[in-house]
């Protein structure tokens, strides 16, 4: 299965699945429990700024996580600067960002095999309704990993059609991406009869 794991010897590679997925889930939800104020922005900054500095994660990797987050976050910010004003929009796209970038450090810092193993144990003892735990563990793993795939693909394909002097539109981009996606769904697919998921 693709992954966006990074090797490291930080605090969140060191710390098990279960309990990062909890950290990192609180993290994010107590980020956008912030109040719609200027200060907000500076909070979200600082906080995950020092999610990525301090564990080992790094600074290059954070830009490179805003930077796939760009079009999400002018969206974000021009739709709330009409609507609401300066202040609630800064301080919405800042949360926004905040939670997101918390979120990336997951798939990150932990590795696909790991991140499975957590969901399942987590999720037995929802087998007492009937719910198939590790059906819903592998759907979950994979729609964690497959999203930053995603948006990775999108940006290679942006970048290619630049190396080619070809200006960048959704028309010249759209079918190179299906293609891409379509690989990638099939390694996906390939990976998880491996697994013997069905």
């Amino acid at each position: 299965m693709l992954s966006l794991y990074r090797p490291g010897t930080g605090v969140l590679h060191r710390l098990t699945a279960g309990p990062k997925m909890l950290l990192l889930a609180a993290a994010a939800i107590g980020l956008s429990a912030l109040p719609t104020a200027a200060w907000t922005a500076a909070v979200c900054a600082v906080a995950v700024f020092s999610a990525y500095v301090i564990p080992g994660v790094g600074v290059r990797t954070l830009g490179r996580e805003m930077w796939g987050l760009r079009w999400v976050l002018a969206v974000t910010a021009l739709g709330q600067l009409m609507f609401l004003g300066p202040e609630p929009a800064l301080a919405n796209t800042a949360r926004v960002a905040a939670a997101l970038l918390v979120a990336a450090l997951l798939p990150l810092t932990t590795r696909v095999d790991d991140l499975l193993d957590a969901l399942e144990k987590g999720l037995r003892p929802l087998r007492r309704i009937g719910m198939d735990a590790d059906r819903a563990a592998v759907l979950l793993a994979v729609t964690i990993t497959t999203v930053p795939v995603l948006a990775r693909l999108a940006a290679e394909v942006r970048d290619a059609q630049r190396a080619r002097g070809v200006r960048p539109s959704l028309r010249a981009a759209l079918v190179p991406f299906v293609v891409l996606s379509l690989r990638h769904a099939d390694q996906l697919g390939e990976a998880l009869a491996a697994r013997g998921v069905r």
